[in-house]
């Protein structure tokens, strides 16, 4: 079977499609849009023109989060989601509330007025939910953690956002560092 993902550097949506590849160590190949001037056979794979889609035996599935989980149950291990029902019940959580960062992190991108306070607040929220968890998924690294570090990543080396007024947040993305997957992504962040 061939994997073969649409992908496009710079977008974070696609970002946490790779990182989650590159951590179940699935082989795939990739297509790379340019999202400037998308081919009008993109919409063929998603109706919305939109990457990461990721196809297998020419069926294609879009949407970052629903392919992270279909990675994760077509490719269990590592493991992404916890064992405890509960516990990957908050992971899912985490992962469909993702926008509470993205919103304030495409307003600042935009340039609009307040962006950076709304950012400012997200980012103190996720500096106390790490205050009593080394995770976002509690006790060990996976998907909702996953989901949400491309951003940073982007907001620190595009935008300039320092996370020293947040220190469990910033020794969150210390150890997220540590992991050769996100790595591999902060590399590509840098390259943009």
């Amino acid at each position: 079977m061939t994997l073969t993902l649409y992908d496009a550097p710079r977008c974070p949506y696609c970002a946490r499609v790779r990182i989650v590849l590159a951590e179940k160590g699935v082989e795939y190949e990739v297509v790379e849009i340019d999202l400037r001037d998308r081919p009008a056979w993109i919409y063929e794979k998603n109706s919305t023109g939109r990457v990461p889609v990721l196809e297998e035996d020419g069926w294609a599935l879009p949407e970052s989060a629903v392919i992270m989980e279909y990675l994760e149950e077509r490719y269990p291990e590592p493991a992404l989601l916890p064992a405890d029902p509960g516990d990957r019940a908050d992971a899912r959580l985490r992962i469909f509330r993702a926008d509470e960062l993205t919103a304030p992190y495409y307003a600042l991108r935009r340039g609009e007025q307040g962006a950076r306070e709304g950012l400012d607040v997200e980012l103190g929220r996720l500096d106390e939910q790490l205050a009593d968890r080394a995770w976002l998924g509690g006790a060990a690294y996976g998907l909702a953690d996953v989901a949400l570090v491309p951003w940073l990543l982007r907001a620190r080396e595009t935008m300039g956002v320092a996370y020293e007024p947040f220190p469990m947040l910033l020794g969150w993305l210390q150890r997220l560092l540590e992991r050769p997957a996100v790595a591999a992504e902060a590399a590509v962040v840098a390259g943009l």
